[in-house]
């Protein structure tokens, strides 16, 4: 499978499935969330992140991942995503991976801070940093591996993360042999300037490194930022439709409110600035409003309602 920017100018990660669900309370059917994974392959995704192999226990919405994978029509060159928290979930994921319906792309997460560790992994720094070493080993050339690194620009519990900290998360998920770093604003701290500084800071130690960029809109600053993180050479974005996500429903921070960037309004900007995304605008903002329907409520895209730039390069 090619690496799908090499198509394109940006690489846009749908997220609404996993992400975006987590911090919803409705419970969807697997079949909704099955044909919601082959609408995004039909937009032209190239990277969509299609459940979590969670506890269920704990975020139940994703009790059904082997049942969603195994039922997603699957497009040539479209990676779809797991996130594993634990080893025991990479166990899963390789075992829907032998009976093929397995993930293509998987991710772990570390936290930049200890406050953030604990509360949202319920284990230290250290511990998910073993969990990580045990994972790579497992998952070593069967998956795409992505780390994500959350707080990276700020934590709710401390504040202000040290940039070298997340520097160093970086460089030790390469040499755990990921090759594709996500650096996570979770609650929505960063700002252009931090996140032109970070982003050219790591691609400065780890220049053979792809970087994701994953903002949430707390503080409404997500397009910013992501102007801002292209603006320093960075590809690949993560982005959820109606800028729905954010932490488990379960687990409280900022405010209750962490939603992601949003995807209509991210493409719309893009292609506005004639940066190719690849994505299919038209249908997206259909599928906006299908998304709408499915979660019954509004959700937060303006071009959704709007309609998209009238001045973009065609």
């Amino acid at each position: 499978m090619q690496d799908p920017a090499a198509n394109t100018d940006v690489v846009i990660c749908e997220c609404f499935c996993r992400d975006g669900l987590q911090h919803e309370t409705i419970m969807l059917p697997a079949e909704v969330k099955i044909d919601l994974v082959d609408r995004f392959s039909a937009l032209g995704f190239q990277r969509i992140e299609a459940t979590s192999y969670s506890n269920p226990a704990v975020i139940p919405q994703f009790g059904d991942a082997s049942e969603v994978l195994a039922g997603i029509e699957r497009l040539q060159d479209v990676h779809y995503k797991a996130t594993c928290p634990n080893p025991r979930a990479v166990q899963r994921a390789l075992a829907d991976l032998q009976a093929g319906r397995g993930a293509t792309e998987i991710s772990m997460l570390v936290s930049a801070s200890e406050s953030h560790s604990q509360r949202n992994l319920k284990r230290s720094r250290a511990d998910q940093w073993e969990n990580v070493r045990e994972m790579a080993e497992l998952a070593a050339g069967r998956f795409r591996l992505v780390g994500t690194i959350s707080v990276a620009f700020g934590c709710p519990f401390e504040q202000a993360v040290d940039a070298g900290r997340v520097i160093e998360d970086a460089i030790r998920f390469r040499e755990y042999g990921v090759q594709y770093i996500t650096l996570g604003d979770t609650t929505g701290m960063a700002t252009p300037h931090t996140v032109r500084g970070l982003f050219r800071a790591l691609r400065a130690e780890l220049p053979d490194a792809n970087l994701i960029a994953h903002f949430h809109d707390s503080r409404g600053t997500a397009l910013a930022n992501c102007v801002a993180a292209l603006e320093a050479d960075v590809r690949y974005f993560d982005a959820a439709i109606g800028g729905v996500g954010g932490h488990p429903a379960k687990v409280q921070y900022g405010g209750g409110y962490t939603g992601n960037a949003c995807t209509e309004d991210l493409v719309d900007l893009f292609e506005a600035m004639g940066v190719r995304t690849g994505i299919d605008l038209p249908a997206l903002l259909e599928t906006g409003r299908h998304c709408e329907t499915v979660l019954e409520r509004k959700l937060g895209g303006h071009v959704t309602h709007t309609g998209a730039n009238p001045l973009r390069p065609l």
